[in-house]
């Protein structure tokens, strides 16, 4: 009798359990992907991690700050560990002061960083542009489009940023032709106009206005290069152009693929950008985190680093790469 009870109680016991925690119900493995920022640059690394989850039967829990600040970092986080993220990716705001908190997720469940490092914190690796050499190639388009030299103005988002910091270096160094140009404002034929740079905290409309505070203090220049480091700036630089009659007269470079930046490229009133691949940071961040969750370390790179190569594309070279890019995004 005491034989049958205790096998009626026991499964009574494995019925009342939560579904998903005996044999095959369990749930898929979740990993959890934080953007910097909000802007379309990371609908196309939200493709490229929606793909590597479906072909590693995972789930990728795909965030975004809306306004991009690292308050709203830390709640993101927060928000995945209650729902049982086995990794973290982070695109880091604000490596210096995140710090310490991003070492105490480290000490949680495997974190790396893509898109922009915190390399002082105990991340495993890091996925994405060398941005230092990025800045250099904008600044090679720079020297193109305004051979002669002249006034050029920096445009970013934030400037605790270390990809914001390493590409306005890059950019400054190529102009200048030597390492760590300090300036701060000639830099061999150029000269930066409102140093260190204009920035917007990823306000796009912000951006429009400053550019446009730039043309009116710049108006009386010859030779003019406006210069966006961030995906949304270079549109927004733009704009500021068109309303004040200077396409053509003013120059402007980019940097990421966003459609007006390509269009205009095309059109002739954007001289040419420097792209990322955002896609390519989706996909291999959820399969080195897919990796390090189920215990497998072979997958980092020996250094802690794996550069995903950065494009250049001007009037040229751009229309086979735009078409690319909206078939990716369905457009």
């Amino acid at each position: 009798m005491r034989r049958r009870n205790f096998f009626l109680l026991t499964l009574l016991a494995l019925l009342l359990l939560p579904f998903g925690t005996v044999g095959c119900g369990k749930g898929k493995l979740k990993v959890g992907f934080v953007s910097n920022n909000s802007a379309e640059f990371w609908t196309i690394a939200e493709a490229g991690a929606n793909k590597a989850a479906r072909e590693l039967d995972v789930e990728c829990l795909f965030l975004r700050p809306p306004n991009g600040t690292a308050a709203e970092q830390k709640n993101i986080i927060e928000d995945l560990l209650t729902q049982d993220v086995k990794a973290i990716a982070i695109s880091v705001n604000d490596p210096e002061n995140q710090k310490s908190y991003l070492n105490e997720i480290a000490a949680r469940v495997p974190l790396i960083t893509q898109d922009n490092d915190a390399p002082d914190s105990r991340r495993l690796c890091y996925i994405g542009t060398d941005n230092y050499e990025a800045g250099k190639e904008v600044g090679k388009l720079v020297k193109q489009v305004m051979p002669k030299g002249g006034k050029i103005a920096i445009f970013v988002g934030r400037p605790d940023a270390l990809n914001a910091q390493e590409r306005r270096q890059g950019v400054l160094d190529e102009l200048a032709g030597t390492k760590d140009a300090k300036g701060p404002e000639k830099f061999g034929k150029y000269t930066l106009h409102h140093p260190p740079a204009y920035f917007d905290y990823v306000d796009q409309a912000k951006c429009k206005e400053q550019a446009a505070d730039a043309l009116t203090q710049l108006q009386n220049e010859e030779n003019v290069c406006l210069i966006g480091l961030w995906q949304y700036n270079p549109p927004a630089i733009y704009q500021a152009v068109k309303q004040a009659g200077k396409l053509g007269k003013v120059k402007i470079v980019g940097f990421d693929e966003h459609d007006t930046t390509l269009l205009e490229i095309k059109a002739g009133n954007i001289y040419g950008t420097v792209v990322q691949n955002p896609y390519e940071f989706g996909y291999q961040s959820v399969k080195i985190m897919t990796a390090l969750a189920r215990g497998d370390r072979s997958v980092l790179p020996k250094n802690g680093i794996w550069h995903i190569p950065h494009r250049v594309f001007k009037q040229d070279n751009v229309e086979p790469f735009h078409n690319e890019l909206r078939k990716l995004l369905g457009k």
